[in-house]
């Protein structure tokens, strides 16, 4: 199965459709009028298409079993077509439009087993989905595409040439694989005064978003939230927290980083751990959601 562990849990919806076409008005008429020999065909059909739902991932390899928390059937009559619509929710990190196009498949087939008796010319065509909602490709569109970046290794080790740096290289490729421009990558001595030399430097070229990795832990030469946070016009507590809790879920130690976020006029400055994961899980976390701050900033609508 695909590795989803890296995902954010968001809500996602998908809607799925079935068309099933009988050869006769008077079935249409049995089905309104609930006249056919095996039952109720909507109601019972209802009923398989949850179960069909539900065992999505009993049945098909590949899928993750996720909480179902919402399907919704429909069928609308259109001449000799009945349109069947299923309409799943959850919230999780993977999608639902496979289990809304299987619900809608089993709702079509459950119509079709009922109303064979009294027509045998049924047909199920263009099962398809309609719509689906959430997760990274819902948003993808919604971003500025010329956004520049610095990244910034405080280390004392990497600076000096003693350690290679694997944290920022990290970084770069997830602001990269968000079409953010590396505007600049460099490594630092853990110095207050140079830290917060480089964040007023790099504003002042124009940088959109100015990345440090290192110095957020609890050592001596930890001194990174302490340079930037006087620096800063407002702190965006939500993202902060945001990297911890991601953090927190995979491994008990992600509690004692001090990351931070804030913005220097429009540009925004953020603190990430120095290690390799820290900071690969931080990117993770926010990312591309906190690329949204930037239509904000510019007097976009949240919505």
């Amino acid at each position: 199965m695909v590795d989803i562990t890296h995902k954010n849990t968001t809500l996602r919806t998908a809607t799925a459709q079935a068309i099933v076409k009988v050869s006769s008005q008077n079935t249409i008429t049995a089905l309104e009028n609930k006249t056919v020999p095996k039952g109720d065909v909507f109601a019972m059909s209802k009923a398989a298409g949850l179960l069909g739902v539900k065992k999505t991932p009993e049945l098909l390899p590949d899928c993750h079993p996720l909480p179902i928390e919402f399907t919704g059937i429909d069928f609308v009559i259109d001449g000799l077509e009945i349109k069947v619509l299923v309409t799943v929710k959850t919230i999780y990190k993977t999608g639902v439009e496979v289990e809304a196009m299987h619900g809608a498949s089993v709702v079509a087939l459950n119509m079709y087993d009922m109303l064979k008796p009294i027509d045998k010319g049924i047909e199920i065509h263009h099962i398809k989905l309609i719509e689906k909602t959430g997760g990274k490709s819902g948003f993808k569109d919604k971003f500025r595409r010329d956004l520049k970046a610095a990244v910034i290794v405080c280390s004392d080790s990497i600076s000096a040439g003693e350690k290679q740096d694997k944290a920022g290289k990290a970084i770069i490729a997830k602001l990269e694989n968000s079409d953010v421009a590396i505007l600049d990558y460099i490594s630092i001595p853990d110095e207050v005064a140079v830290i917060q030399e480089k964040a007023k430097y790099y504003q002042s070229q124009g940088a959109d978003l100015i990345i440090y990795t290192g110095g957020t832990g609890l050592s001596q030469r930890d001194v990174t939230p302490e340079a930037l946070k006087p620096l800063l016009d407002r702190t965006i507590p939500g993202i902060e927290e945001t990297i911890r809790k991601y953090g927190q879920d995979r491994m008990p130690y992600a509690m004692l980083s001090r990351s931070v976020a804030g913005t220097i006029k429009n540009s925004l400055v953020l603190a990430l751990p120095g290690s390799t994961n820290g900071a690969r899980e931080s990117m993770d976390a926010i990312f591309p959601s906190l690329l949204h701050v930037f239509g904000i900033l510019k007097g976009a609508r949240h919505d």
